[in-house]
């Protein structure tokens, strides 16, 4: 018999936990990266609104990446799509949480879907965080392991909204959008994973994206949030 491996996955983070435990938490750190925007710019002293380039130092929401994590140069993306040029948060974060959900081992290398991932990414490091989303795609060992049964994966989204914490974060101080433009959403959907010998199955999705829309540019992805949906 067949065994399904592992695909790309939402983090287990918080399972088990009461709706008011989940709400309380999101709340904490919805507020924590809308203030993070600020923090940054005035400890950083910098004054402009425009992109930086991925060049500079880590990005300072997470840690820096481990060298499996980072896509090797002038690999390619192979099916990974690009991504769209939509400046609405929520219609990008659709489109990402398809793409999140979506992968073909039969025709794309790791260092192709990382390289692929990474083009969705915002290019100011301050607020990118790459490894929320490369913590997404299975260590090479599993990833071969899954080509070998030539695994691939489609989605199909069903909604996106703004989770009601990070609407009461941003009645409760409207400014703070401005320094980031930055904008949680929440997708659900559902992904559906083959394998050869016509295995396959299908499960119910749901991610928390962060992601940023600065007026008069597409939006581009900043981290995975924590995955609440309310």
């Amino acid at each position: 018999m067949m065994t399904r491996f592992p695909s790309l996955s939402l983090s287990s983070y918080g399972v088990g936990w009461s709706a008011k435990r989940r709400i309380a938490v999101v709340a904490i750190t919805l507020t924590a990266l809308l203030v993070l925007a600020a923090a940054v710019a005035l400890f950083t002293g910098r004054g402009d609104n425009g992109p930086h380039s991925e060049s500079g130092s880590p990005s300072a929401a997470g840690s820096a990446s481990p060298s499996e994590q980072v896509p090797k140069p002038g690999t390619g993306t192979g099916s990974v799509p690009k991504p769209p040029q939509v400046a609405e948060p929520v219609a990008y974060a659709k489109a990402a949480a398809t793409m999140l959900w979506s992968y073909d081992t039969r025709d794309t290398s790791r260092d192709q879907q990382l390289a692929g991932m990474r083009a969705w990414m915002s290019k100011e490091t301050r607020y990118a965080d790459f490894n929320s989303m490369a913590a997404q795609v299975p260590e090479p060992t599993l990833w071969s392991r899954m080509a070998d049964n030539d695994q691939y994966a489609t989605a199909t989204v069903t909604e996106g909204h703004f989770p009601s914490a990070f609407k009461a974060a941003l009645a409760e101080d409207p400014s703070a959008i401005t320094k980031a433009y930055v904008y949680v959403v929440t997708v659900n959907g559902k992904q559906e994973i083959s394998w050869k010998k016509g295995g396959g199955g299908a499960e119910e999705r749901a991610v928390t994206l962060a992601v940023q829309c600065r007026p008069g540019h597409d939006c581009s992805l900043a981290a995975i949030a924590p995955n609440v949906t309310q």
